[in-house]
C-alpha cells in the first residue's frame, strides 16, 4: 500500500488503476483484506466505515429540509466564504463539467454548485445540499473522509466505500476558523477521472487556505482590555489578547480555563487540588508554572493574590453554556467542536468537561431532532454514546431506523459485559 494523499499520480492510466481498485475492493468486501493498489488513507478509512457499520449498496440520507437548509447556512460561518469558493472554483468546475460542494463538519452538504447536466447525475446518489456526507455515514469520500483526518484527500473510483459512488472522483480539503483553528467543514470538487490528478488536490487545498484568509478579514479582534480562549475539541488552547495568538501548552491550558471560568480569583491552594491528581505535588511547582505562564503572556494578564486573570476572558466553553442556559440547543451543537480538553485529567477540568457534555447530551435528548442526535452520535466523541443512539433510533423516520437501532443494540450488549471482555471502543 502506499501512504500518499494524491489518489492517481501524474502519467499513470486512469482506466488500468480504476480495474485494480475494483479488484481490490471486491478482495476487501469478501475477506476483509487490503491489497496493491490501495493508499493507506483509503484502507484505514474502510476499516473505519467497516465498524461504522456503513452499507455498501447504500445512499446518503438527505436529512435537512429546504427551509432548514437555507436557515442553517445562512448562519454557518462558511457562508461568509462562499464569495471565495465561488470566484476560484465556479468557471471551473463549469468548464470541466465537476461539482464544488461545500460541508460543514458534520459531513452535511450546505452547496453543491456546477454543470448542470453533473448535478442531475449527482442527485441520483444523493450528492445534493442537506443530505449528509459523514464518513462515518457514508464511508470513504472526499469531503467526509477530509473531515475525518483534518487535511486534504483525493478519492478516486472504486476507492469509495458505497458503491453507486464509484463512477466519480472528488477531492476535498477542511476549512478551519482562523482563529481558532476549529474544523469549520471542508471544500470539494467532484466529477471524472479528470479529477484524479495531483492538480486538483494541490488547487482545492489552495481555495481552502484562501479561504481562511477571507475568514480571518472577516472576523473583527477582540475588544481592548479583552481576551478569546479556545479550549473546546483540543488539547492545546488558543490565546487571543493584545493582536496576538498563543498557543499554550496541556498544563497552562488547564490553568487559563479555570481562571476563565473563576474572574473572582482562585487562591494556590484551590489550584493544586483543581489541577493535580497527584497530592504530592507542591506549591512550589505551580508557582512555578505560573511563572512559566506569566512570562508567556506577557506583563499585567496574569495577577496574583488571588491568582486571576486581568483582561475580561471570553471562552468558547463559556459561550456553548450560555446557549443551552437559553434554551438555543441547535446554536449550542454548532457551537461545540468537541470536548474541552478532551487529554486533560485535571480533577477540575474533567468536571467541568463531563458537565457541559452531560447538559448537551440531555439538551439533544429532549430535543428529540434527528439530525442533531445524529451530529453527536457520528461525531469522534459521541460514536459509543448509548443514550444518544437509543434517542437517534426512536427520533429517525422508520426506513432510517435499522442502522441506528443495531448500533445502540451492539452498545447496550459491549455495556453488559465485563469491563475486562469488552472490545476496544468503536471495534465491532
Amino acid at each position: 500500500m502506499t501512504g500518499s494523499w494524491v489518489a492517481l499520480e501524474a502519467g499513470a492510466d486512469p482506466v488500468r488503476r480504476r480495474g485494480a481498485l475494483h479488484r481490490a475492493y471486491e478482495s476487501f468486501a469478501s475477506t476483509g483484506r487490503v491489497e496493491r493498489p490501495v493508499r493507506t488513507v483509503v484502507a484505514d478509512s474502510w476499516r473505519r466505515s467497516v465498524r461504522a457499520r456503513v452499507g455498501r449498496e447504500d445512499m446518503a440520507r438527505v436529512e435537512l429540509s429546504d427551509d432548514e437548509l437555507a436557515a442553517y447556512r445562512d448562519a454557518h460561518p462558511l457562508a461568509g466564504a462562499m464569495p471565495v469558493f465561488r470566484e476560484l472554483m465556479g468557471a471551473y468546475a463549469l468548464d470541466g463539467r465537476h461539482l464544488m460542494a461545500v460541508c460543514d463538519a458534520h459531513g452535511r452538504l450546505l452547496w453543491v454548485e456546477g454543470h448542470r447536466a453533473t448535478r442531475r447525475r449527482a442527485d441520483r446518489m444523493n450528492f445534493v445540499p442537506g443530505a449528509r456526507w459523514a464518513e462515518a455515514v457514508t464511508g470513504t469520500n472526499a469531503p467526509g473522509t477530509a473531515i475525518a483526518v483534518d487535511r486534504p484527500v483525493q478519492v478516486f473510483a472504486a476507492e469509495h466505500f458505497q458503491r453507486p459512488v464509484h463512477p466519480w472522483t472528488c477531492a476535498a480539503a477542511p476549512v478551519h476558523d482562523p482563529r481558532t483553528g476549529r474544523l469549520l467543514g471542508a471544500v470539494d470538487i467532484t466529477g471524472g477521472d479528470r479529477l484524479a490528478h495531483p492538480h486538483s488536490l494541490g488547487f482545492v487545498g489552495a481555495v481552502a487556505r484562501a479561504a481562511e484568509s477571507h475568514l480571518a478579514l472577516l472576523d473583527p479582534a477582540p475588544e481592548p482590555g479583552s481576551a478569546r480562549l479556545t479550549v473546546l475539541g483540543r488539547d492545546e488552547a488558543l490565546l487571543r489578547a493584545g493582536g496576538r495568538t498563543v498557543r499554550l501548552s496541556r498544563r497552562h491550558s488547564e490553568i487559563m480555563t479555570l481562571l476563565a471560568l473563576r474572574p473572582e480569583g482562585v487562591t494556590g491552594d484551590e489550584l493544586l487540588v483543581e489541577l493535580y491528581e497527584d497530592e504530592s505535588v507542591t506549591p512550589v511547582t505551580l508557582r512555578a508554572e505560573l511563572s512559566r505562564l506569566r512570562g508567556l503572556l506577557g506583563p499585567g494578564l496574569l495577577r496574583s493574590r488571588p491568582y486571576r486573570v486581568a483582561p475580561s476572558v471570553e471562552s468558547d466553553y463559556d459561550a456553548v453554556v450560555r446557549l443551552l442556559a437559553s434554551g438555543a440547543t441547535t446554536s449550542a451543537m454548532g457551537a461545540y467542536p468537541g470536548p474541552l480538553l478532551p487529554g486533560s485529567r485535571a480533577p477540575a477540568v474533567v468536571r467541568l468537561r463531563r458537565r457541559l457534555a452531560d447538559q448537551l447530551r440531555a439538551a439533544l435528548i429532549a430535543r428529540e431532532d434527528p439530525t442533531l442526535l445524529a451530529d453527536w452520535a457520528y461525531s469522534p466523541w459521541g460514536e459509543d454514546d448509548l443514550p444518544v443512539w437509543r434517542a437517534l433510533a426512536a427520533a429517525l423516520p422508520a426506513s432510517q431506523r435499522p442502522a441506528a437501532r443495531a448500533r445502540a443494540e451492539e452498545l447496550d450488549a459491549r455495556q453488559r459485559l465485563p469491563r475486562s471482555a469488552r472490545p476496544p471502543a468503536g471495534g465491532t
